[in-house]
């Protein structure tokens, strides 16, 4: 199995406002840059799809370690908190709906096909992978062709294919 070291960090300018993702994967002597921004989103949908879209980008089964500067997305997979929202029809607890849960179904299924490791890395740190992380989704969040991101501010579960 391929080992593969994936950074990735979100933003957005303004919350919600236009934002982008930046990626960078690394197996071996290979390195891969991704991103892409979005009209109008939210900080957390950018952690969030920042790590789908590397992981969904790999074409078989690895060993991953993901490093992020987002404590949302590593406590939301490492701690199991977005597995038991979904086994409980996307609910927090008995009030409260989770949020972006169509996200955060994708990352589901997306890590059940890899071996991954979610770690955390300190933002703004320095760090050299993640400052070009930084540097992909600000520079994709002030592009002129942003995408739109189609679930956001959804909150039907049917709407967003969840049910």
């Amino acid at each position: 199995m391929q080992k593969v070291t994936i950074y990735t960090d979100g933003g957005c300018l303004g919350n919600p406002g236009p934002g982008g993702y930046g990626v960078v994967m690394m197996c071996g002597s290979h390195r891969k840059e991704l991103c892409a921004g979005y009209r109008l989103t939210t900080n957390n949908r950018m952690e969030l799809l920042a790590s789908i879209v590397a992981l969904e980008s790999l074409k078989e089964q690895c060993e991953v370690v993901l490093h992020t500067d987002s404590q949302y997305v590593v406590n939301g997979i490492e701690k199991g908190w977005a597995a038991k929202w979904r086994s409980n029809r996307w609910m927090r607890n008995k009030t409260d709906k989770a949020v972006n849960p169509d996200l955060w179904a994708r990352l589901l299924d997306i890590c059940e096909k890899h071996q991954v490791t979610f770690k955390w890395v300190k933002g703004h740190a320095g760090h050299r992978e993640n400052e070009r992380c930084d540097q992909l989704a600000n520079g994709a969040g002030l592009r002129p062709d942003l995408l739109e991101d189609e679930n956001y501010g959804k909150t039907d579960l049917c709407e967003m294919g969840l049910v």
